[in-house]
């Protein structure tokens, strides 16, 4: 690569194209044209008049050598040098003067070639200003100072006799071949290379034509008459037609203007004819229209540094704005893609949510209720709570993917009786290492004892992940787990006397996935996610989780939040239902979830009816009274959303039924769309006794409140 790259930079200090680069412009053969149309019109100009505008018979040579590969680009210019010395034959000039003008001329053009791919780049894209400004200052103008110079020495070496004074001729010779070579060249390589212009004009081929005739009959106007010296009138047409059209027409049109001014002062018109000459008896014997060209070249000179510049910029800007048009579309489409995926991705999750809750609502439900029954053996309890403990598992693990996937949710504040949250977090852990004989210690500072605000489901997350890492990975020993306050930061260390982890396990803890032993052989199950997502709710609560860990002597993970003490809150105690045996309506298209449900309200003695879709609910509720509804919110004919603002819309007392929502789509939107449907709590599928009596006494009090606000 390094190689490709020096020799691509050798490269730019050539004289011919490269055989890799695109053929565009006219044949060598139009080249060839052009160049005895310009050499016989300088030749006619000078036998006619005694003078000559420009002498662009170099600057459509070096235009060739510029856009022809090497073998065209040799032919041409062998073509031209032949041509040349044969018109200075014909033309009479001394031998040694036919050779040294087709060699000064054949200099001029080399130098300028290779010094333009050297300073233009090697596309020689002339609508850009910089390249446009680098070609007249680093190509043409050092070409053609070379060139005169030499052409001077050669003079004064070879005493050749010349009217009037040298450096005027030198001066004059300058002005033309570098005008010549600023507006021939740059205007030829513009049309070789129109199809990089045909979306740059923001004119229509109508309105195009309009600025060209206007710039052709002001330029008429202002050349036909001597009258008064208006050559500024040219210039508001020509810079609206740099604005307005792209550079290749407004290099025609510069070239058109040079023609008719050239053309009209040879011929005695225009305004410079009347340019009043100082007398000056040296210059006596050169032609009057020779010196006053110098006026004219000075004229084409601020045409050129500014018409052609303009368009190069205002080319530059359409370019530069249609691209951050096309960018800023194609930012638009990424965003409204983004937005699509996120959407389809929020409707994969909460169809997952609920696939995948569905199945387990049965599978822990019914472990749950068995694992409370009197009526099995030692071994039947171990089995069923084997089976609770692998649905639990798979439950926790289903809701760590979610929760990753979807990024999390906002977090949310409520006091906590801190000691209650730590004991029911820590619980898997605890009951886990009993199983398999560790011992587990909970510590709890009196400073740290009471109600604290935090958001309690992430914080019960946090701990239920890093102690039970600390019980699956400790083979013997125990954890310990201690609690205590620093100010509003409570501090909670989770130690084990486990494996331990080495520097390169260590480094990358908290990565999701990361597995502390990935092989097939691993004695840990686990899908590595679980310290990740520790860490990502730590640091939503404003907090942090470090690590100290040694090998095969154990681990301590260190969790500090915000969480400052709070009032505590007042609940009321007993049974998780009313006194009196209350009517609940059982509402899912599952029959194993009905009967789920079913049995756990039965032992908490209350009477239950059923029904299996959201139709059957909003009929069964406006003909009988219930004391609570369950509703599940995915069913056929009518979903549990549309069956509660039903059910709000019948009459009292049926319309003031408190209505707890039990369904597997558990995402905090699922739940505020519940909520703002009518319902008064939410739980997600699956369901123990112990969560379902908890979520009722909730959903009570909210109806309460919700009765005693609108009565007020």
């Amino acid at each position: 690569m390094g190689l490709e790259l020096v020799n691509a930079e050798r490269g730019r200090w050539r004289l011919f194209r490269h055989e890799a680069g695109r053929a565009a412009g006219p044949s060598p053969y139009t080249y060839v044209a052009l160049f005895v149309l310009c050499l016989s019109i300088s030749k006619w100009s000078v036998y006619a008049f005694g003078a000559t505008v420009l002498w662009p018979a170099n600057a459509v040579l070096l235009a060739a050598v510029l856009q022809l590969h090497r073998r065209q680009a040799i032919g041409v210019m062998v073509a031209c040098a032949a041509i040349n010395l044969t018109s200075n034959v014909l033309r009479g000039d001394p031998g040694p003067m036919m050779f040294t003008n087709v060699i000064l001329n054949l200099t001029q053009v080399v130098v300028a070639a290779v010094l333009a791919r050297r300073f233009c780049g090697a596309a020689l894209d002339m609508r850009r200003p910089w390249r446009l400004f680098r070609f007249a200052f680093f190509a043409a103008a050092p070409s053609v100072l070379l060139s005169t110079l030499l052409a001077g020495g050669v003079v004064i070496l070879m005493r050749w006799h010349v009217p009037g004074t040298l450096g005027f001729r030198m001066h004059h010779l300058f002005d033309m071949e570098l005008l010549a070579m600023m507006i021939v060249t740059p205007s030829l390589l513009l049309l070789a290379r129109n199809h990089r212009f045909r979306d740059d004009a923001k004119a229509s081929l109508v309105e195009a034509t309009a600025i060209m005739t206007l710039v052709g009959g002001v330029t008429l106007f202002v050349f036909s008459q001597t009258a008064a010296p208006v050559l500024f009138a040219i210039f508001p047409p020509l810079i609206l037609l740099a604005f307005r059209l792209g550079p290749p027409l407004t290099a025609a049109a510069v070239m058109m203007v040079a023609v008719i001014g050239g053309a009209a002062t040879l011929t005695g018109h225009g305004p410079i004819v009347v340019t009043h000459l100082t007398p000056d008896p040296i210059l006596a014997a050169l032609p009057p229209v020779m010196r006053q060209m110098n006026v004219f070249h000075l004229f084409l000179l601020c045409v050129v540094g500014s018409v052609l510049p303009i368009t190069t910029l205002s080319t530059e800007r359409r370019r530069l704005t249609a691209r951050l048009r096309a960018r800023t579309a194609a930012a638009l489409d990424a965003l409204a893609r983004a937005k699509r995926a996120d959407e389809a991705k929020s409707r994969f999750l909460a169809l997952m949510s609920h696939e995948m809750r569905t199945p387990l609502t049965g599978v822990t439900g019914y472990a749950d209720l068995l694992s409370r029954s009197l009526h099995l053996d030692a071994e039947g309890h171990r089995q069923v709570n084997a089976v609770r403990q692998c649905g639990e598992s798979m439950l926790r693990l289903v809701e760590d993917l979610l929760e990753i996937s979807r990024g999390g949710d906002e977090v949310v504040l409520k006091p906590a009786d801190l000691r209650a949250l730590i004991q029911d977090a820590v619980a898997p852990a605890r009951e886990w290492a009993e199983i398999r004989g560790l011992t587990f210690d909970l510590h709890i500072a009196p400073e740290a004892e009471g109600w604290v605000l935090t958001d309690m489901r992430r914080l019960r997350q946090i701990l239920h992940h890093l102690t039970l890492n600390a019980s699956k990975f400790t083979m013997r020993g125990g954890v310990t787990v201690r609690v205590d306050r620093r100010d509003d930061r409570l501090r909670i260390a989770v130690s084990d006397s486990g494996c331990g982890m080495d520097a390169a396990t260590l480094a990358g803890v908290f990565r999701l996935f990361e597995q502390a032993d990935a092989s097939t052989s691993r004695a840990h199950d686990g899908a590595g996610v679980g310290l990740a997502l520790a860490k990502s709710h730590a640091e939503r609560l404003n907090g942090t989780i470090a690590v100290d860990s040694v090998q095969w002597q154990g681990s301590t993970f260190t969790l500090e939040i915000e969480a400052p003490v709070v009032v505590p809150v007042e609940t009321e105690s007993g049974a998780p239902l009313d006194s009196r045996r209350m009517k609940v309506l059982i509402v899912d298209d599952h029959p194993a979830n009905r009967d789920l449900l079913r049995i756990m309200l039965q032992a908490a003695d209350c009477d239950t009816a059923e029904a299996c879709d959201g139709r059957e609910a909003v009929n069964a509720a406006s003909a009988e009274a219930f004391d609570l509804i369950l509703m599940d919110v995915r069913m056929p004919v009518m979903d549990g959303l549309a069956a509660t603002r039903a059910i709000r819309a019948l009459a009292d007392p049926a319309s003031q039924t408190p209505i707890l929502a039990v369904t597997a789509e558990a995402m905090p939107e699922d739940a505020a769309r519940c909520l703002s449907a009518g319902m008064d709590g939410h739980l997600a599928k699956p369901v123990t006794q112990a969560k379902l009596y908890a979520a009722i006494d909730e959903t009570l009090s909210a109806a309460t409140s919700r009765l005693d606000a609108q009565a007020a």
